[in-house]
Formats: structure tokens, C-alpha cells, sequence
């Protein structure tokens, strides 16, 4: 059975039995408070005495008949009362219904968009529409991230056939030449194949869990960083106390790699510094990287951990890298429940501050 034609049922059932319970009240002061023989009233005299009260078996034959025609009347009260009303109830859901059949279609730009006042239904509905927008921008997101992954792995790919098609028509040219361009377009699809990888990795949060210690990372991806850095004239400072988080340390260790790599790289072209600072606030524990660069608008900023996103202004000849480093910082913060703020530095450069939620106790 429908839902509508259940509480059609439901309200004639309900109806059928407050009429039965008013009609057996009737009985019961029936037998109650009517009497059973004629009482005559005194004095009264002719042919037909007056009598005071009906007599109980006058009143019964004429009850039941009545009460059947009542009970006949309610239900088919109900019946036609309750298709009405449940159809007026169920009205949303059919709006509700349409949307979701034009979602599993493919349109997810529709949106059901319920009037009237807020109530069970409309809250769904707005929830519906909610998860439609999430939907709709979420699979926005995929089809650009494919199609700008698409498009940097057939750059290398195009670069070596380029390379190659030249050496082929030019026996004579250079081949260390050649074999060092080759060598780096191959390392660059190599590190953009294992940023991917690190990426799917991190989406799908395929990792094991455990208690590491912040701090000690900060310290370990400062040190492997510092010699680039050096090169390139920044100064790197860490100030962390000993701070622990629940996750993946080899992915807690990517992430804070990645927002160092990405400070140096995006920094002065000399006399810049880098600031590493880790801390604690009640129920959560927080990285963030401070450096020094040019000038961002919160426009640009905005974009910076999307997915192959580098922007003009921060692309720095072939330590630019391959547009994934705050994308999979972003990744792994959410995949371990968190969240990367980014804040143009006053100045010029960048703040950039990753906050990861703690277990409850019992961890």
C-alpha cells in the first residue's frame, strides 16, 4: 500500500474509533440513567398516563440503527476526509521525489526550493538542496581537476616526443644534451605521477592512525629543507613545543614538507625567512608556516589550494613544481578531520595554517 492510502486508513480507523468510543458513552448512560419500566408522573390522569421517562427498551430499539447509520457516516467521513488531507500532507514529498529522480539523471543543478513555512519537509528539502550544491560543486571540482591532470601529463609526454622527433631528424645533435632534458622532463612526470598518487592516497584516507609527535616532524622537514633554502637565501626558523596529533605520520610529515616547500619556494628573491610554529588550543593542534614573498590578494589566495593553481605571480622557474603542494596539504588536513587556512601576510607573503582536531580521550 501507498503511504497516502496508510494514513487514509489511519485516519478512518481513528475517526471509526472516537465515534465508536462517544456512541458507547451513549450506551453506557443508557443503561445507566434510563429506567427500565414507565414511571408515571402523580396526578397525571386521562386515557394515556403522562410517564417521566422513556422506557430503556424504546430508547435501545431505536440506538442501534442510529448508531450503525453514525458509524457508517464516519467512515466514509474518513476514508474521503483522510485521502484529502494525506494527499495535502504528501504534497512536498512529491517535489522532494522529482528532484532526486532528475539528481540519479544526472541534473544536479536542480533544486527543489520548498514554500511555505519551515517545518519537517521544508527541512529536508533545504538539506536536499544543500547536498545538490555540495554534489554539483564537488563533481565541478573532479571534472577540472581531470582535465588539468590530464593536461600536465601530456606536457611531459609532448616534451619527450618533441625531443625525441628532433634527435631522430638531427643525428648530429648533442646526445648528453639530450639525454639531460629527457632525464628531467621524465623525473618532472614522475613527480607529478606520485603527487597524484599521494593525493588519491590521502582522498581516499586509506592510512593507519597513530599518536606522533609534531613537533619532531617540524624539525625533521625543516632539516631536509634547509640546504634549499639556504641556496636560495632563506632564512628558516621553527618554534615548536612537544605537541602530538592522531594520524599518519608519514602524511603529517608530507603536509608539513609541503607547506615549507612551498614558503621557500613562493619567498624574496633573497633576505626572506620562513616561520614554522607549532601549537595547541583545547580539543585541536595547529601548524602554521609564515613567509615572506610578494604581495597576494585574497582573490589569489583563494585559489591556491586548488589543484594545479600555481598562479603567474607565484610560478618561480623549475622549483614551481607541479602545482599539487597546498592541494594535498588540503587533502591530507581534511582526511584526518582538519582544515588549511591560508591569510595573505601583511607586507607580502603568506600564512598559511593547517588546524587538526584531537580523539576523545580514550585514544
Amino acid at each position: 500500500m501507498s503511504v497516502r492510502l496508510k494514513l487514509t486508513l489511519s485516519y478512518a480507523g481513528f475517526l471509526m474509533l472516537a465515534g465508536g468510543l462517544v456512541l458507547a458513552a451513549v450506551w453506557v448512560f443508557l443503561l445507566r440513567y434510563v429506567p427500565r419500566q414507565e414511571h408515571i408522573v402523580p396526578g397525571s390522569t386521562g386515557p394515556v398516563p403522562l410517564t417521566l421517562f422513556p422506557v430503556r427498551s424504546a430508547l435501545e430499539d431505536a440506538f442501534a440503527p442510529k448508531a450503525a447509520a453514525i458509524l457508517l457516516f464516519l467512515l466514509v467521513l474518513g476514508l474521503a476526509g483522510g485521502w484529502i488531507l494525506a494527499g495535502r500532507m504528501l504534497a512536498p514529498l512529491t517535489h522532494i521525489t522529482d528532484a532526486t529522480r532528475k539528481a540519479a539523471s544526472g541534473s544536479l543543478s536542480h533544486r527543489i526550493r520548498l514554500p511555505g513555512r519551515g517545518d519537517e519537509f521544508r527541512d529536508l528539502a533545504d538539506a536536499f538542496d544543500a547536498m545538490l550544491a555540495r554534489l554539483e560543486a564537488h563533481v565541478a571540482e573532479q571534472q577540472r581537476f581531470a582535465a588539468n591532470a590530464s593536461h600536465e601529463l601530456r606536457t611531459p609526454l609532448a616534451i619527450t616526443q618533441a625531443l625525441l622527433d628532433v634527435a631522430r631528424s638531427d643525428p648530429a645533435q648533442d646526445r648528453d644534451r639530450l639525454d639531460e632534458r629527457l632525464r628531467a622532463v621524465n623525473t618532472r612526470a614522475i613527480d607529478l605521477t606520485e603527487a597524484l598518487l599521494l593525493l588519491s592516497r590521502a582522498d581516499q584516507q586509506t592510512f593507519t592512525r597513530e599518536w606522533v609527535d609534531l613537533s619532531l616532524l617540524a624539525e625533521e622537514a625543516a632539516e631536509t629543507l634547509l640546504p634549499f633554502a639556504e641556496k636560495r637565501g632563506v632564512t628558516m626558523t621553527c618554534s615548536a613545543d612537544i605537541i602530538r596529533a592522531f594520524g599518519s605520520r608519514a602524511l603529517l610529515l608530507q603536509l608539513i614538507t609541503n607547506l615549507l616547500h612551498n614558503a621557500i619556494v613562493h619567498n624574496l628573491p633573497a633576505q626572506g625567512f620562513v616561520q614554522v610554529n607549532v601549537s595547541s588550543s583545547p580539543g585541536s593542534v595547529m601548524v602554521s608556516v609564515v613567509n615572506t614573498g610578494a604581495e597576494l590578494t585574497p582573490e589569489l589566495v583563494t585559489t591556491l589550494a586548488e589543484p594545479f593553481q600555481r598562479g603567474s605571480a607565484r610560478t618561480s622557474g623549475e622549483q614551481a613544481g607541479v602545482g599539487l603542494g597546498l592541494a594535498i596539504v588540503k587533502s591530507i588536513a581534511e582526511a584526518h578531520g582538519g582544515i588549511l587556512a591560508l591569510v595573505p601576510r601583511a607586507g607580502g607573503g603568506l600564512c598559511a595554517t593547517v588546524r587538526l582536531p584531537l580523539p576523545p580521550p580514550g585514544y
